[in-house]
């Protein structure tokens, strides 16, 4: 079955590095969209990046130039690379996978397939 396991996440002051890891098994990892989205406490879950088979990637606008998304097919993982960390990035992260081609809108209903999320928290 379907398994999306995150880590990396932790706590960091403002201007920081954190990279996170989503490590994936019983599917074909390499021909799905995968994303990452974040969650903070009272607000909805919202896109933060995908990346498509091709290695095509689609980022929110409030972490572009910041934020990372890349795979490495032969480990199965996905990762996000978070630099310039303010503190409203202050979420659970959570690993998402898609069998189908990468949407237009990173909208969370359009993935299937969910990890169980890691903290990430960026201190002023």
């Amino acid at each position: 079955q379907v398994q999306l396991v995150e880590s990396g996440g932790g706590s960091v002051q403002a201007g920081g590095s954190l990279r996170l890891s989503c490590a994936a098994s019983g599917f074909t990892f390499s021909s799905y969209c995968m994303g990452w989205f974040r969650q903070a406490p009272g607000k909805e879950r919202e896109g933060v990046a995908v990346i498509d088979s091709r290695g095509s990637t689609n980022y929110a606008d409030s972490v572009k130039g910041r934020f990372t998304v890349s795979q490495d097919n032969a480990k199965n993982t996905l990762y996000l690379q978070m630099n310039s960390l303010k503190p409203e990035d202050t979420a659970m992260y959570y690993c998402a996978a898609r069998a189908n081609r990468c949407p237009s809108t990173i909208w969370s209903l359009f993935f299937a397939y969910w990890g169980q999320g890691t903290q990430v928290t960026v201190s002023s």
